[in-house]
């Protein structure tokens, strides 16, 4: 083989490790788009002696770069066939290129790379693919009303108030991090009690978006259920921006773990990222919880909204786009933080729509469709009258304008 490289994939990322000429030829002929992997932030991960020199040799003459599993790159990496390693979590795979031929081909006895150089690059990824949704997390912050800086920034709740504070040193020492290439003990210092201070604020933007959720269930009425629904529409945002900074705090936090981990000690970082992983997934699992809770109870109130739309002309289409409001939001941030949505917008039915459905009903069953109707025009008088005493005369005007168009 004239060409070879590595191929490391830990789930979320392929790393593409090899001469700078034969990773930038791979990725052109893959079609991928990538950022610079860091390997030269390993150069700790092994202290001394011969396995030392040899590490650091690796390093020195290869290049890395990393590309984000998406529907494309999971299929080259299908392709290429990467097999398990004895890092857990981490596929690897030797792949060569034999100059007469433009594709690139597995090495099937290739020698497994470096115990140190796949632990290292799979806690690099890690790092990498957390960022990734650091930066996804800042547009969608970026992109959301005004209203929520004024959330992020209100002093009168002490809870975010020292959220925005953690947030301002976590801010400080991932450029410190930038700039010198590694996490240190001082620098580590000042962000070890922030998770705790992240963790009460998620849980109390939790709380928010479930007591929003509680009020919806609670109301009986469309009249009262539109003031519920309309209360979540313009409080709910406002939550979800609060959990999205935690989360692009909370991912900070372990970029810069990572690092002190690898730079303390090396020995421990495949087993650090593991479990960094593992939490992250269940902070995941219970935003995603909470939220399509939250979408449940929004989705039913429109349902219902959408079957009153006849009494309740004015009412029940804001329940519906209040609904679909509440659902982009939280389907939006679903996006960002990689969590799987399949979720359809609601549509509100026209008052108009509904009541040519009446008439077009009568139209075809006759007089029986007729005394149906008028039927059904008189409970719903009489609901409305005995709930709100403001569409009595509503049942009758629907019947008296299908007369006239009938005659």
């Amino acid at each position: 083989m004239d060409s070879e490289i590595q191929l490391i994939s830990d789930g979320d990322g392929l790393a593409v490790i090899g001469s700078p000429a034969d990773v930038e030829r791979f990725l052109v002929s893959e079609g991928l788009p990538s950022k610079d992997l860091g390997l030269r932030r390993l150069g700790g991960a092994v202290h001394a002696g011969a396995a030392a020199a040899q590490f650091g040799s690796e390093i020195a003459v290869n290049s890395g770069r990393w590309v984000k599993l998406t529907k494309e790159s999971a299929q080259v990496v299908q392709k290429h066939g990467l097999m398990p390693s004895k890092t857990p979590g981490v596929s690897h795979a030797m792949v060569g290129n034999p100059g007469s031929i433009k594709s690139w081909l597995q090495i099937t006895k290739a020698p497994v790379s470096n115990p140190a150089l796949l632990a290292g690059a799979a806690g690099v990824m890690a790092q990498l693919a957390m960022q990734q949704t650091m930066d996804e997390i800042i547009d969608y912050l970026a992109t959301i009303d005004e209203k929520v800086d004024d959330v992020l920034r209100a002093q009168k709740d002490a809870m975010l108030a020292r959220m925005i504070g953690v947030g301002f040193v976590i801010e400080e020492s991932m450029t410190i991090r930038e700039n010198r290439g590694r996490v240190d003990e001082i620098t580590w210092s000042k962000v070890q009690a922030a998770p705790a201070t992240i963790a009460e604020t998620q849980a109390y933007a939790l709380r928010q978006l479930d007591a929003l959720a509680e009020k919806l269930e609670r109301k009986t009425s469309i009249g009262d259920v539109a003031k519920a629904a309309k209360e979540a529409e313009a409080k709910a945002q406002e939550w979800l921006a609060v959990l999205a900074r935690c989360f692009q705090l909370q991912d900070a936090i372990a970029v810069l773990e990572l690092d002190r981990v690898l730079d303390a000690s090396p020995g421990e970082l495949d087993g650090h990222r593991l479990g960094l992983t593992a939490a992250r997934k269940n902070r995941l699992e219970l935003i995603s919880r909470c939220t399509e809770r939250l979408m449940a109870r929004m989705d039913a109130a429109a349902g219902r909204a959408n079957s009153k739309v006849l009494l309740n002309p004015m009412d029940s289409p804001a329940v519906v786009q209040a609904s679909n409001h509440v659902t982009t939001a939280i389907i939006d941030l679903h996006g960002r933080l990689g969590i799987e949505s399949a979720r359809q917008s609601s549509e509100a039915r026209r008052w108009t729509d509904a009541a040519k459905e009446v008439r077009d009903k009568a139209l075809e069953t006759g007089v029986d469709g007729v005394d149906a109707a008028k039927r059904l025009g008189n409970e719903g008088f009489d609901r409305a009258r005995s709930a709100t005493g403001k569409l009595s005369g509503l049942a009758e005007r629907v019947l008296r304008r299908r007369g006239d168009e009938e005659g």
